[in-house]
């Protein structure tokens, strides 16, 4: 864990500190209150985390990472917050930082603004300003803290139940779910590209890279035999015009920690042609996966998405996915 600077100030009530081993059980007793009423809202969500010795665990990995740096705030000698932020690689983000969904929780707005101003001004000195942090969805007081911080919407995980026994795919006459063949593969390498092509546009504006066809094909040629994997494949007069992977959440590495639902299915990756838009394939195809949700004896079905891919945000939220988490985002410059 890197040394994180003190701060304190006569002019303010918050008493600012660099998080400490002595600090780790009230910082998991703050984020297994703040789960607790998380899941009042959500019950999908893993009740585990409002065990603090589980919470404070989720807090101990994310301080042991390369570079973590972590603060709390006290009032009257109590421990009323703390934040932590931890990168990933520059390579890909640039200079960042993440506060991760453990890596946050505090009695009230007050306390998150008066952390943020220190950890902003420590981030700042290293030049990380592409800054994230994931929040509960369903608590508006905390968002609005972050959000009256110039922090913005990004991204979105949800959840929802596994449908009826009697829930059956019903497309459009003119449309087949089917799962995939190794045949299709050089298709699913076409739709693979998709949504990044997408995202770069309009109102994304990804700057994620785009990865050669080549090195697409490759990686769906080792991972289609994976039994890990469920492939599903969309046809429309014979022609294969979308695609959607089904697998565990728990092979997932965005959806971990508190945003994992206990033993939760997920719709990993979905993607139409451009010229196959309107005909009801991305709906089916989401209808598919949570049906292989049930029929797999998962508990429910998670997804995520970025909240300016209009797209899927209709179509996810119309197939009954309620946000968890938002992810929001800061880019100072």
């Amino acid at each position: 864990m890197a040394p994180a600077p003190a701060y304190h100030s006569p002019a303010m009530p918050d008493d600012i500190r660099p998080i400490g081993t002595a600090d780790l059980g009230a910082a998991g007793q703050v984020l297994a209150e703040r789960h607790r009423r998380h899941r009042l809202a959500e019950p999908l969500l893993d009740p585990a985390y409002e065990d603090p010795s589980v919470a404070r665990a989720e807090i101990e990995m994310l301080l042991a990472a390369d570079g973590a740096q972590g603060w709390t705030v006290r009032r009257a000698g109590e421990l009323a917050g703390y934040l932590i932020g931890t990168a990933k690689p520059d390579a890909t983000w640039g200079r960042n930082v993440w506060i991760e969904p453990a890596g946050h929780a505090a009695m009230d707005a007050a306390a998150v603004r008066s952390l943020y101003a220190v950890a902003a001004d420590a981030w700042a000195q290293e030049e990380r300003f592409n800054q994230h942090v994931l929040v509960p969805a369903s608590d508006e007081a905390l968002v609005d803290a972050w959000f009256s911080l110039d922090f913005g919407q990004q991204h979105l995980h949800a959840v929802r139940e596994n449908p009826p026994a009697d829930f059956g795919v019903v497309p459009r006459s003119e449309l087949v779910i089917r799962r995939a063949t190794r045949e299709d593969i050089p298709v699913l390498a076409e739709l693979e590209l998709v949504l990044p092509r997408h995202m770069v546009g309009a109102p994304v504006f990804s700057k994620l890279p785009i990865q050669p066809i080549e090195e697409i094909l490759a990686e769906i040629d080792d991972d289609f035999d994976d039994p890990k994997y469920t492939w599903l494949a969309a046809e429309h007069d014979g022609k294969v015009v979308g695609d959607a992977i089904a697998l565990s959440l728990e092979h997932s590495p965005g959806n971990s920690s508190l945003i994992r639902p206990a033993r939760a299915g997920f719709l990993g990756y979905a993607a139409v042609l451009p010229e196959a838009r309107g005909l009801g394939v991305g709906r089916a195809l989401g209808e598919a996966v949570l049906a292989w949700s049930r029929d797999a004896d998962y508990g429910c079905v998670a997804t995520d998405w970025r909240s300016t891919n209009i797209e899927a945000d209709r179509t996810w939220r119309s197939l009954g996915f309620r946000p968890t988490f938002r992810r929001l985002h800061r880019l100072i410059g």
